[in-house]
């Protein structure tokens, strides 16, 4: 049997991936990535086994990351027989990775605040109509 040392996530991690689900990442994304900031380079194996993610999950997480250049990804032969192991690192900051959601949630933001000034004037139109109807048919 071999024996291979397998890095945990600890308490800060979870913070971290609490909070970047909070922002609208997937929580598989967030929880992938916070494994991945703790290392160099992992296999889908040991992302699954440090995360407790299935491996459904981690391949849909790092597809999903793989199409927008946050990671990569390379084959490595298995000695024997048998398909190679993708091995995965990060390949853009956290720090851009959290900018891209801070950037999306401000025009979601723009988009909300936008929606509601339209609402407001048309409002004022309404009731404004409204009065004009109300006194012209006196």
């Amino acid at each position: 049997m071999k024996d291979s040392e397998v890095k945990m996530l600890d308490e800060d991690d979870h913070i971290f991936i609490e909070t970047l689900s909070n922002f609208g990442m997937s929580r598989n994304v967030a929880t992938t990535m916070a494994y991945l900031m703790n290392v160099d380079e992992a296999s889908s194996r040991e992302i699954e086994i440090s995360t407790g993610l299935r491996q459904p999950e981690v391949s849909l997480a790092m597809k999903l990351m793989c199409n927008k250049s946050w990671v990569n990804m390379r084959s490595e032969k298995k000695p024997g027989k048998g398909r190679p192991m993708k091995i995965y690192s990060l390949a853009t900051p956290v720090d851009e990775i959290i900018s891209y959601y801070e950037d999306k949630i401000y025009k979601e933001s723009q988009a909300t605040i936008s929606a509601i000034k339209k609402l407001k004037v048309m409002s004022k139109q309404v009731s404004m109509s409204k009065q004009v109807s109300f006194t012209s048919s006196k």
